[in-house]
């Protein structure tokens, strides 16, 4: 696997080793430099714990999305999902539930490890030598003395985080200090490297070191760029799709290469455009496959037979995987044996989530990568996006102190949402079906909040957004904005009470009339 040039993973300088070698001994050194003010009694009354810096984001809340992936994810198949036939029963078909992550996990003590050097060494970010990177100068001690991560695996699985669920989500939140015991990077175990491969590419349960925390997806799409690509290397993107990657690559000095989802009864992804175009990158500079599972806004999931075929063509051709999964957990009509990336084993993966969709929840702005794959890759990964998330420091203890809370919501939000999404879509046929007119249709979504209704396409598309603005004081997105190929689509989000849902598919129903009968 590529790495880009970007991400500065120099040698060690000899104190830093010294460091390292000490702190795998649990031995605890003092730092003349220590200027965090939280661990000299300082800190506010209101934010007591003392900052740990740790790059990747709170242990705690670490381990507790740790478990969480293990409960709702790993425990059904790698989330599984079973499928549906038609639209007649999708209110209770196809429905994922979060087994294990729910109201009866009681621990209660919040895990707590013991304190390293980095407990007392200076500097805003916890570091101890002079100003350089604690990722940067910590490195040696993942077992990687000579700087090119070619470490031996001593370990096979790293912590045991399957057994912090019942401390981590339990009824205490972090007391005072507890930052303190939330070591940087090297107390992660990154010796620990790596998923057993399994079945399919299912790899082993999730553990705190493969746990990335950020404010959102959008962070982690610009950190994964960063790690992977050089100015001018490009990463391929589905199309139709959401408008956000492009303009974050666009931001990172990254091309974006699109390509098709298309639609046949239902979408399907294009794959032997995906390997025409890897082949045809004889410079290589194509770096990773993104894939939303399920898409949006048209709501494919990556299905079994695609998922094998893009991830031998990313084997093969040396690139990793980016999968957005955030929507997965909200089947509307999906197909039969769906499941996620995340936790693959067989190429460098990384799996994107968060709480925007988990707990219907955009503004508590907490989002996760889990790192998976090929030890020596994963080892590599992490050793150089601890260097990146280490630069950018890690997520407020104010929003982390709430994950472990908040994570106990997850199976209430999740069917509360998916239960209204599945409702309006049962509503959604029942009236299209009900129209006279009946030249609206609704392509077939199998995931997600979204779904594409599809009108003549001798309208429009502005025209008609424009007059449901001119007569109803109501907008809407179409298709182009999500670079469909065809004129003809309009978006509309399943999430509204029922009546105001019932009230938007009126809407678009009568400005397509109007505009048909303007003609």
């Amino acid at each position: 696997m590529r790495f880009s040039h970007r991400v500065d993973i120099d040698e060690p300088n000899p104190i830093a080793k010294a460091e390292a070698a000490l702190k795998a001994q649990g031995v605890r050194l003092r730092a003349l430099n220590d200027s965090n003010p939280t661990r000299h009694g300082l800190a506010p009354s209101s934010l007591p714990e003392a900052y740990a810096a740790d790059p990747r984001g709170q242990r705690y809340a670490r381990e507790a999305i740790a478990a969480y992936i293990n409960a709702s994810v790993n425990a059904a198949g790698s989330g599984a999902i079973t499928g549906t036939s038609g639209h007649d029963d999708v209110t209770g078909s196809g429905d994922v539930t979060s087994n294990g992550g729910g109201d009866d996990i009681s621990g209660d003590e919040m895990l707590t490890g013991s304190s390293g050097i980095d407990d007392s060494t200076g500097g805003d970010g916890g570091n101890a030598n002079g100003g350089e990177s604690a990722a940067r100068n910590n490195a040696a001690h993942s077992g990687d003395t000579t700087g090119n991560g070619a470490a031996t695996c001593n370990r096979a699985t790293g912590d045991s985080s399957g057994a912090a669920y019942n401390g981590a989500l339990g009824d205490e939140g972090p007391t005072s200090g507890m930052g303190a015991a939330r070591n940087n990077a090297a107390r992660d175990g990154d010796a620990a490297c790596g998923s057993a491969a399994g079945s399919g590419g299912a790899g082993a349960e999730a553990t705190a070191q493969d746990v990335y925390l950020l404010s959102s997806t959008s962070q982690a799409y610009a950190w994964l760029m960063k790690l992977l690509c050089d100015a001018g290397d490009a990463i391929l993107a589905p199309k139709p799709g959401y408008p956000l990657i492009e303009s974050i690559a666009r931001l990172e000095c990254v091309k974006t290469q699109c390509y098709q989802l298309r639609f046949d009864g239902s979408w399907f992804i294009d794959v032997p455009q995906i390997a025409r175009m890897l082949e045809e990158d004889t410079a290589r500079r194509i770096r990773a496959l993104v894939v939303i599972n399920p898409n949006n806004p048209t709501g494919s999931y990556v299905k079994p037979s695609e998922r094998e075929a893009l991830v031998e063509l990313c084997i093969r051709y040396g690139i990793a995987i980016i999968a957005d999964e955030v929507f997965f957990d909200y089947p509307l009509e999906p197909f039969a044996g769906n499941r996620r990336f995340s936790g693959e084993s067989r190429v460098l993966t990384f799996a994107l989530d968060g709480f925007s969709k988990t707990l219907a929840a955009p503004h508590a702005k907490v989002g996760w990568i889990r790192v998976s794959g090929p030890a020596a890759d994963v080892r590599e990964a992490r050793r150089r996006l601890d260097v990146i998330a280490d630069d950018f420091l890690p997520m407020s203890e104010f929003v982390a102190r709430e994950v472990p809370g908040m994570l106990r919501e997850a199976p209430r939000q999740l069917a509360a949402v998916g239960e209204r999404v599945r409702a309006n879509l049962a509503v959604l046929h029942r009236m299209l079906d009900a129209d006279v007119l009946g030249v609206v249709d609704v392509l077939r979504a199998e995931g997600g909040w979204n779904v594409l209704l599809r009108f003549p396409g001798v309208i429009d598309e502005n025209d008609l957004v424009l007059s449901m603005i001119d007569t109803a004081r109501t907008s809407g997105q179409p298709g182009y904005f999500f670079d469909m190929t065809s004129n003809g689509y309009l978006a509309i989000s399943l999430l509204p009470v029922t009546g105001i849902f019932e009230e938007h598919v009126r809407i678009v129903l009568d400005a397509v009339r109007q505009r048909l009968d303007n003609r």
